[in-house]
């Protein structure tokens, strides 16, 4: 029994690495007509490659909009999650802490397009004054410079709503990680005197690090892979553009491809599945080098 368990378990793991190598055969397969085109000739194919002088030319200004815009949503959603988590694990009282999880983990349920509806048309319209307050007082800042788009579909309004959506994520395994800290550390911070945000900032957050690190990647890759909430929002642009309240600016490799997907010629289609390659080869480096960090983190405390 506990042989046949063991090669169950194996193959589910090798299950993994053939999904993840089929897939990968798929998109290069897929994307090699495009990839292996004449420049000239591929342009003249593709109408959405009008203007561009190759398909890379095209895709790195996508592969930009998506990077900033995966970023931006990590930066606001991190700092948010984690005080969550900690007010959840260490602060909140049982019944409330049981509750506000709950929640949390509800904002995960939430489809994709219902929060593209709620970003279009009630998040976009109430943080309109609040961007043109900033054009006019931080405009010299780079990312608030240039004209302010007056319906704020703009890639800081994204970058907003791709926060909401990665926030339950960050939360959750935050929070996990949080109560698995060893409770004889935090008796022992609180017996010499700490408060409890010392015992939090000495016992709890250093046991948490990689826990912290694994979650935030997991949001990252869900903002990277984000498709509909992006394609309702962001009046779309293909530029090397870091001005976050202009419109007609950025798009993501994930919206354009949904865009872009349903009047495709057959060598549109093989464009549109080569811009996916480039994020599928994305979002397994951001994966591979979250893994490294956590390893290393785990070498430097164990050598310690």
């Amino acid at each position: 029994m506990s042989r046949a368990f063991r090669w169950l378990a194996t193959g589910a793991g090798a299950l993994i690495l053939v999904v993840l190598a089929a897939v990968a055969v798929f998109l290069v397969v897929k994307a090699w007509p495009a990839i292996t085109e004449p420049t000239d000739q591929l342009v003249a194919e593709v109408p959405w490659l009008h203007g561009a002088s190759s398909l890379l030319s095209f895709v790195g200004p996508l592969i930009f909009g998506t990077v900033l815009a995966a970023a931006l949503a990590l930066l606001i959603a991190t700092p948010i999650a984690l005080g969550i988590a900690l007010f959840i694990s260490h602060y909140a009282p049982r019944r409330l802490a049981a509750g506000l999880g709950y929640v949390v983990d509800l904002l995960a349920a939430i489809p994709s397009v219902v929060y593209g509806l709620w970003g279009g048309l009630v998040l976009a319209p109430f943080v309109q004054p609040v961007w043109s307050w900033l054009g006019e007082t931080l405009g010299w800042i780079p990312f608030f410079s240039g004209d302010v788009s007056p319906t704020a579909r703009v890639l800081l309004t994204v970058g907003l709503v791709l926060a909401v959506m990665i926030l339950p994520i960050i939360t959750a395994v935050s929070r996990e990680v949080f109560l698995q800290t060893p409770r004889l550390h935090e008796e022992a911070a609180l017996a010499l005197g700490a408060t409890r945000w010392e015992m939090i900032r000495t016992a709890v957050l250093p046991f948490a690090r990689s826990g912290i690190i694994s979650a935030a990647m997991l949001g990252l890759g869900r903002a990277l892979g984000e498709t509909m909430a992006v394609l309702m929002i962001l009046s779309p642009g293909f530029l090397y553009s870091f001005k976050l309240l202009v419109a007609g600016q950025q798009q993501t490799i994930a919206a354009n491809i949904a865009a872009q997907f349903a009047e495709a010629s057959p060598m549109s289609v093989s464009a549109l599945i080569a811009t996916g390659l480039a994020l599928f080869v994305i979002t397994l480096f951001v994966n591979m080098t979250a893994r490294w960090i956590v390893s290393r983190r785990k070498d430097f405390s164990g050598a310690n």
